[in-house]
C-alpha cells in the first residue's frame, strides 16, 4: 500500500515538471522571435554601416563587395599594442591622420595609422582604400596588414618598415645622407620606380597614387624602398583618360595640370617621381632655395643647369664616390619625366628601362618642365579679381613619344 502511494506521488511531479518545461520552452521561444524581429529591424536601420562578420571578413551594404582577405584588429589590441597610442610612439604624421608604431602580442611590430575624425575621408572611402589595396603584393611597396572598424575607430596596420621614411633618411634634420651611398641611392630611384610602374600598369584596375613624394618612401633594414601612404590613392579605370578630382598632395611635387585643373592621369605620379629623382642625388627639397645668389626650386634650378652644361653641380657633395654618367642619365630622366605637358612624359615602365640600363636619351625631344608661378608677383589680378595661379611653360608642345636607345656596353 506504502508503494501505491509512493507511486502515484511520483507520477503526478512528473506531470508538474513537463508542465513546467513546456510553459520555460514556449516563453523562451516567443523571446527569441522578439529579439529576432527587433534585431533585423536594427540591421536593417543601420543598413548604412558596415558589419563586421567574424574576425576576418567585412560586409558593406552600401554597394561594396565582400572584403574576405584582410585581418580585423580590435580596437583593444592596437591600444595594447601602441600602449594607448603613447606619443612617444609615434612615428609619422599625414593629411588623413597619425601612425603609431606598436608590437602585437606575438611579438610583430606594426605601423598604426589612425585615420582623423576631421579628415573628409567617411566610411565608404576607407572601405574603397582597403579594397583597393588588399590584394596589392610587391617587394616595392608597403604591405597592408589589416584593418580595424570600431565604432568611429578607423585605423590601418601596415608592416613596419625599419628606417622609416627617405625624408627623415635624406633630408631631415637627423639627415643620415652620407650613409646613403651612390648604389643604394640609385637602387631607391630604380625600386620606386619599379612599385609605381608595378601599380600604373599591372593592377586592374591601376592605382594612381597621387601623393609620391621622399615622405612616403619608406626605407626597410637594407635601404630598399617601399611607396606607402595610399590614403590617397584612386582606382583609375581603362576607360576613363583623366579623372578630374578634388586635388590632394604636396606642393612642389605635384603636376601643373593637376594642380592648377585638377586632372589626374598616371603622368601626374611621373612628375612627382621626377622631382623625387632629383631630391634623392641632390640631398635637397623641392622648395624655393638660394642657388647662386636666386630664388628658385629645385626644379627649376636643375634646368638652368641642364641649359648651361652643368648638371654635375646638382650632385650632392657628401657623395664622396658616384659614376658620372650614371648621375647624368638620371638627372635627365627626372626632367624627361618632369616636362610640362603630360603627354610627353614616359610611362613608369619606360622609365624603369631608362634607369636600369646603360641607354642614350633623345635629348632632342627633351622639353622644359612644368613650374607652378604665381603671374600676380606685383599684385595682378586676373579679370575674376583672384590671383592667377599658372603654368610657367613656353609654346604649347605635341605629343611625341619617349624614344631611347640601347647603347653598346663597354
Amino acid at each position: 500500500m506504502s508503494w501505491c502511494c509512493f507511486s502515484e506521488r511520483k507520477k503526478t511531479q512528473e506531470e508538474i515538471g513537463v508542465w513546467h518545461g513546456w510553459r520555460i520552452t514556449a516563453a523562451l521561444q516567443q523571446c527569441t522571435a522578439s529579439v529576432g524581429t527587433e534585431l533585423f529591424k536594427w540591421v536593417k536601420h543601420f543598413s548604412n554601416a558596415p558589419l563586421l562578420i567574424g574576425k576576418s571578413e567585412i560586409i558593406q551594404v552600401d554597394g561594396f563587395s565582400s572584403a574576405k582577405n584582410i585581418r580585423l584588429f580590435s580596437y583593444n589590441e592596437l591600444i595594447s599594442a601602441t600602449g594607448n597610442f603613447h606619443p612617444s610612439n609615434r612615428i609619422g604624421q599625414g593629411g588623413f591622420g597619425t601612425v603609431y608604431k606598436g608590437i602585437l602580442r606575438n611579438g610583430t611590430p606594426i605601423a598604426a595609422k589612425v585615420l582623423s575624425a576631421e579628415s573628409r575621408q567617411g566610411i565608404n572611402e576607407f572601405l574603397s582604400e582597403i579594397d583597393a589595396i588588399t590584394n596589392v603584393r610587391h617587394p616595392n611597396l608597403v604591405e597592408l596588414l589589416g584593418c580595424c572598424v570600431e565604432e568611429t575607430n578607423r585605423i590601418l596596420v601596415y608592416e613596419f618598415v625599419e628606417n622609416r621614411s627617405l625624408d627623415r633618411a635624406l633630408l631631415g634634420i637627423a639627415s643620415k645622407s652620407a650613409e646613403l651611398s651612390w648604389g643604394v641611392r640609385c637602387a631607391i630611384c630604380l625600386g620606386t620606380a619599379e612599385g609605381l610602374a608595378y601599380l600604373h600598369e599591372e593592377i586592374k584596375p591601376h592605382i594612381v597614387h597621387r601623393d609620391i613624394k621622399a615622405s612616403n618612401i619608406l626605407l626597410d633594414r637594407r635601404f630598399a624602398p617601399k611607396i606607402g601612404d595610399f590614403g590617397l590613392a584612386k582606382l583609375f579605370p581603362d576607360n576613363i583618360t583623366h579623372i578630374s578630382t578634388r586635388v590632394a598632395g604636396t606642393t612642389g611635387y605635384l603636376a601643373p595640370e593637376y594642380a592648377v585643373r585638377g586632372q589626374l592621369t598616371r603622368k601626374a605620379d611621373v612628375y612627382s617621381f621626377g622631382v623625387l629623382v632629383l631630391e634623392i642625388i641632390s640631398a635637397k627639397r623641392n622648395t624655393k632655395s638660394s642657388w647662386s645668389g636666386k630664388e628658385k626650386y629645385l626644379l627649376e634650378w636643375t634646368w638652368q643647369l641642364y641649359e648651361e652644361e652643368r648638371l654635375t653641380e646638382l650632385v650632392d657633395p657628401n657623395l664622396k664616390e658616384y659614376s658620372e654618367e650614371e648621375a647624368l642619365r638620371y638627372i635627365k630622366v627626372a626632367l624627361f619625366c618632369t616636362q610640362a605637358t603630360a603627354s610627353r612624359r614616359p610611362s613608369m615602365p619606360q622609365v624603369v628601362q631608362m634607369l636600369s640600363r646603360p641607354i642614350k636619351l633623345n635629348e632632342e625631344e627633351l622639353t622644359p618642365p612644368g613650374l607652378l608661378q604665381s603671374s600676380s608677383r606685383k599684385g595682378t589680378k586676373s579679370d575674376s579679381g583672384t590671383k592667377d595661379t599658372s603654368v610657367a611653360t613656353t609654346s604649347p608642345y605635341t605629343s611625341v613619344p619617349v624614344t631611347i636607345t640601347e647603347m653598346d656596353p663597354r
